[in-house]
């Protein structure tokens, strides 16, 4: 079998965490040519990968690969990822997809005009626990599901003049740049949204333009809820990442960090699964796999361009509705309903 040849465009932070699993791919996939505007950090990428060639201009690699991993900062995503798919590639990009909805639209139509695999790197939906967690609610080992409850609590502080500590460039603040992953995984597990809230500050997190400390609450149809807390200021934290799916017959609950999925019931406390001997990357190695698939088999992305627009599309309209002091209406944003017409990031 012949081995796709990929590219990965930006050698910063989060390409570390992608790099770890390659060589678990070594024979599905080789690293091809790797770029960032600063060469050392190119030429480190491709030391550490093998990847023959380093380039600070990406376009100089497109001759030289089948696919590429954009982990760019939020802004540049739609430019290098239309440049990325016009040249023929496949595309796994780097959440959120853009900073505007119709960045992500024209994103979306392009690779389907062009047949690209067009993926959203959104990984906690291939985590061990989070796949686990989801099968349980869908067949109901523990009743039916009213409450999905997501904490993620962490420091995160950039260096003064860095990317992200401007709101334009980050497309928001942090529930955009990471709570869209939980946003995500609450349509995901809960179906249709039909309103919700956010509040949000910098109060903690002062090197933030726009929120560092998120709170969201959703209603969803036939009635459970889902509710987000996330904060870069969490100088100590209890919950950590943490998961909690209140069902009628028992909770369960994902301890990310800890790496164990427990069941909380009137006979106590079970584990139902322990991933705490597997490899911290081993979500985002699963991702790859999953767009590997995707590409030989020419099937759509678990986590496609469409579903990861309605995800940020609920994000928008929650930041119009806490700007304008109301309750947002989010009917029309389920991952299973119609998408492709402009105008869905706006309240109705």
């Amino acid at each position: 079998m012949n081995k796709l040849r990929l590219g990965v465009i930006g050698c910063g932070g989060m390409s570390h965490t992608h790099e770890r699993g390659y060589n678990r791919l070594a024979d599905r996939i080789e690293i091809a040519a790797v770029a960032d505007i600063i060469l050392e950090r190119a030429q480190r990428a491709a030391e550490a990968t093998g990847a023959p060639l380093a380039v600070t201009d990406y376009r100089e690699m497109l001759d030289s690969v089948d696919a590429v991993l954009i982990v760019l900062p939020h802004h540049l995503h739609h430019a290098v990822g239309m440049a990325c798919l016009q040249a023929g590639k496949h595309v796994l990009m780097e959440k959120p997809m853009a900073n505007s909805e119709a960045e992500c639209l024209e994103l979306i139509h392009t690779a389907q005009a062009l047949d690209r695999v067009f993926m959203v790197a959104y990984c906690m939906r291939f985590h061990p626990l989070t796949v686990r967690l989801k099968d349980l609610v869908d067949k109901k080992v523990y009743g039916d599901l009213f409450q999905l409850s997501i904490w993620t609590e962490q420091y995160t502080r950039y260096h003064p003049g860095h990317w992200a500590l401007d709101a334009a460039k980050l497309g928001g603040g942090q529930l955009f740049s990471h709570g869209c992953h939980y946003i995500d995984l609450l349509l995901w597990f809960l179906g249709r949204p039909l309103r919700g809230t956010h509040l949000g500050t910098h109060y903690g997190t002062p090197w933030m333009e726009k929120e560092g400390t998120s709170n969201v609450a959703i209603e969803f149809t036939d009635g459970p809820l889902g509710y987000h807390f996330g904060t870069w200021g969490a100088v100590g934290t209890r919950h950590g990442y943490n998961f909690q799916a209140l069902c009628t017959e028992g909770t369960l609950e994902a301890d990310i960090h800890g790496g164990k999925l427990y069941a909380h019931t009137k006979k106590g406390i079970e584990v139902l699964y322990d991933a705490s001997d597997q490899p911290p990357s081993k979500h985002t190695h699963l991702e790859m796999v999953h767009f590997l698939d995707c590409i030989a088999s020419k099937a759509e992305p678990l986590t496609n361009g469409p579903g990861s627009l309605q995800g940020l599309r609920v994000i928008w309209r929650l930041y119009e509705a806490e700007r304008r002091g109301v309750v947002a209406d989010l009917r029309g944003l389920g991952l299973d309903e119609p998408w492709d017409r402009p105008g869905l990031d706006k309240l109705p």
